[in-house]
Formats: structure tokens, sequence, C-alpha cells
């Protein structure tokens, strides 16, 4: 088998491959680049190569940037993927179109008030705190059912659930313990793994794998 010419064609090669192993489509994950850091030089060539769905941390970041990027290409899919504070949520639904860290009730409330002002509503995964690990955010486990009440009746559209287990650990039990709670709330989206696991978080039921390092390179 010849080795992907491009970074893009080995993660896709590495996808197709784990649906196989997982008896899944290769259609049914989206791949997330992550190219929060990145400048509009380095995303272009991803572009160039097809790839439509990208993530960013920062609100600021992605305002400096991706305009400009959307000019050139208007069908890109842009996704935050990391922690939203509720002063930003209005301009997060202008620019973003999927949320990936809705996890409190304050922000709960925020978009909501975004997305009548803005005329628009953007789907929310909730991010789920599976590790206990508070400075990553993420709603507890044990608030999650009061969470997804919340945002259900605030009519907050909800993609499903998101996590990001803890460094240097085996992945996989927080994977397979999302994939429950996503079954469990009947939600459809499950937001898991990134460059050193997503092939894993693939076999264990994500539907969107957020990478960067393994598209982009080691950041400087």
């Amino acid at each position: 088998m010849e080795k992907a010419e491009t970074p893009l064609q080995q993660v896709q090669a590495n996808i197709a491959k784990a649906c196989k192993i997982a008896r899944r489509e290769p259609d049914e994950v989206t791949l997330v680049a992550v190219s929060k850091t990145h400048t509009a030089d380095a995303i272009v060539p991803l572009l160039e190569q097809g790839q439509r769905h990208f993530g960013e941390n920062r609100v600021q970041e992605a305002q400096g940037k991706w305009p400009a990027l959307r000019e050139h290409y208007p069908d890109v899919t842009l996704h935050l993927i990391g922690q939203l504070q509720s002063n930003k949520a209005e301009d997060a639904v202008q620019l973003f179109d999927c949320i990936h860290s809705l996890d409190r009730p304050s922000l709960v409330t925020a978009l909501a008030k975004a997305f009548d002002k803005v005329g628009r509503k953007v789907p929310c995964f909730v991010q789920v705190d599976v590790g206990e690990e508070p400075q990553k955010g993420g709603c507890p486990v044990g608030e999650l059912p009061a969470l997804l009440d919340q945002a259900r009746a605030a009519e907050i559209p909800l993609a499903g659930l998101m996590c990001i287990p803890p460094f240097d650990i085996e992945p996989a039990p927080f994977f397979a313990f999302l994939d429950k709670l996503a079954r469990d709330h009947g939600l459809d989206g499950r937001s898991m793994g990134m460059s050193g696991d997503y092939e894993t978080a693939i076999m264990l039921g994500a539907t969107h794998v957020r990478v960067g390092t393994a598209l982009f390179g080691e950041r400087g």
C-alpha cells in the first residue's frame, strides 16, 4: 500500500481504516481540522485539498482570519472547540456554525439570547468533564441531565456530547463512557478524539474528530 501523499490524505486513510474495523462508513465521521494558532497561509493548503470543517479555540483569533478566508471558500463549516465565555456568545453565534463547548447553565442562557439577537441557531455539543478535570471545562457528569433539560427548554439545538480525556491516560474508557452517556440521553453526536487517539475514538462511536497536529505538524 502506497503511503498517502499529504497529511490530510494520511488522516483520511486512517479514518477509513478505523471505520472499516468498526463496521462504520467513513462519511459517518466528520474530520474537524484544528487550525487554532495557525495562520491563514497554513490553512489554505488544506482548503485547496478540499477540507471544509475547521476548529478554532478562541473567538477573537477566528475573527481575525476566517472572514477573509470565507470570501474565497464560502462553504467552510467553522467549529468552536475551545471554552466559550458568556460575554462572547453573540460573537461566536455570528461566526461559528457549530459550538463544541456548551458546559454550564449561564452559557445556555447567553447562547439563547444570542440566537434571538443574531437570528440564527447554532448546533451545540455539551462538553462533559469525563475525567473530573475542572480546569479543562466541561459539565460534571452528575449535572449533565439538568443541563441537557435546560438546553432543550431554551431550544438550543443539541448536536451531541463532547469530551477531552485526561492526558497520558488510556482514552478508550473515557470515549466508551461518553458514547454511553450520549446513548442514554438520546443524542447522536460524539465529538471526541484528537491527533493521538482519533482512530480509537472512531471505533468507540466518534462522529466528529478534532485533529490538529497530524494535519499541521507540531506548533513551534
